[in-house]
C-alpha cells in the first residue's frame, strides 16, 4: 500500500459528546415561546423538516439534543457567542444526519482540529438522544500533491 493510501484511511477523533432530553420540556419551550424559541434554537430548514414530520415535538428534540452533542464533542457547552443555529442538523430524503457547522462554532471546530463531524439521532415518545464525534479526517490529495510526489 502506498503511504497516500495509508493517510487517507487515517482519521483522528478529537472528541465526543452526547445529549439526552425530555420531548416534554421541549414540548413546554415551544408552548410557551413559540416562534422566538424556534427562531433562536433552529434554522428555518430544521423548523420546516420538523413540521413536515408526525412526531414534530421528538423532531425537535432530537435536533437540540444533536446540537448539545456537537458543542459536547468540541469540548465545550453554548455559551454566549455561540449561536444553535451554528449547528445545522440536515436529514434530507431519509439519509442519515449530517451537521452543517458554521459562525464562531466552525471557528472552534478548527481550533480543536476538528474538519467532519458525524451525528446520530433516536428518539422514543419521552426522550430524545444524539451522539457526535468530531474527527479529523485527512483531506483528499489533489492531482497536483500526487505529482509532486514524483
Amino acid at each position: 500500500m502506498r503511504s497516500s493510501e495509508n493517510e487517507s484511511a487515517h482519521m483522528d477523533i478529537i472528541g465526543i459528546g452526547t445529549q439526552v432530553m425530555e420531548c416534554a420540556r421541549v414540548r413546554g419551550l415551544i408552548d410557551q415561546h413559540a416562534e422566538a424559541f424556534l427562531k433562536q434554537v433552529y434554522t428555518d430548514r430544521e423548523v420546516a423538516f420538523c413540521n413536515g414530520k408526525k412526531q414534530t415535538t421528538e423532531q425537535f428534540t432530537a435536533l437540540w439534543a444533536a446540537k448539545e452533542a456537537v458543542f459536547r464533542a468540541l469540548g465545550t457547552t453554548w455559551k454566549r457567542g455561540m449561536n444553535w443555529a451554528d449547528v445545522e442538523i440536515v436529514s434530507e430524503n431519509g439519509s442519515s444526519p449530517e451537521a452543517v457547522i458554521t459562525g464562531p462554532t466552525r471557528e472552534l471546530m478548527a481550533v480543536r482540529g476538528a474538519n467532519r463531524m458525524l451525528v446520530t439521532m433516536a428518539f422514543c415518545r419521552a426522550f430524545a438522544t444524539a451522539t457526535a464525534i468530531a474527527l479529523k479526517v485527512p483531506m483528499p490529495r489533489t492531482a497536483e500533491d500526487t505529482a509532486l510526489d514524483d
